[in-house]
């Protein structure tokens, strides 16, 4: 036990020398990042070494309630999405599409697509780059065990991650990030 003690002091102290001389080296270029990109990658950072793996550390995920089916979980997500003027642009039923493949049944898996077209268009003026985060993709999927649960990209990354979005730019992302995310909590409780 102190061996292994032991082994996640040095780990913790070569992060903090590595931290370190990343900061004595990048200090201005860091000096120009979001105030709030630490906590976001630090949280990263802490997720990634828990989970051991960046899928995991990048997203939110949030259990449904066990007596909600995947019908009504839609059904109150759609309408949440309408009451915030987000689009639904799209679904991808990937499930449907897997068992049509395989030949045998495969395990609830879909997509949905809500989008702020005017935001997107927004941070797409602002940056080509965000068109990979966009529209935002909400799965319901259920897991190996038969739980449903609601995953989306972690937002925080786009939105702090860098150096600050323009005034107006940050405050519409971090409302879709609010819209997606009451979406997803709504979605899970069944509350319209």
């Amino acid at each position: 036990m102190g061996m292994i003690k032991n082994l996640f002091a040095l780990i913790g102290l070569l992060v903090v020398i590595g931290a370190a001389a990343i900061y004595s080296k990048y200090h201005q270029e860091i000096m120009d990042f979001d105030p709030g990109a630490g906590p976001v990658f630090l949280e990263f950072a802490q997720s990634l070494v828990a989970n051991k793996s960046a899928a995991e550390a990048s997203i939110w995920k949030i259990p449904v309630a066990e007596d909600l089916t995947p019908e009504e979980v839609e059904e109150t997500m759609k309408f949440v999405a309408n009451e915030h003027n987000m689009s639904n642009v799209g679904e991808l039923p990937l499930s449907l599409d897997i068992t049509a493949k395989k030949g045998s049944d495969y395990r609830f898996v879909k997509i949905y697509l809500f989008c702020n077209s005017l935001t997107a268009a927004q941070m797409l003026d602002y940056s080509d780059a965000y068109s990979a985060y966009l529209p935002c993709r909400i799965t319901l999927i259920e897991d190996k065990q038969g739980k449903l649960w609601l995953m989306t990209l972690n937002m925080d990354m786009m939105i702090y991650g860098g150096e600050s979005l323009p005034p107006k730019l940050k405050e519409e992302a971090i409302k879709v990030k609010e819209y997606i995310l009451d979406i997803m909590n709504r979605g899970a409780t069944g509350e319209f």
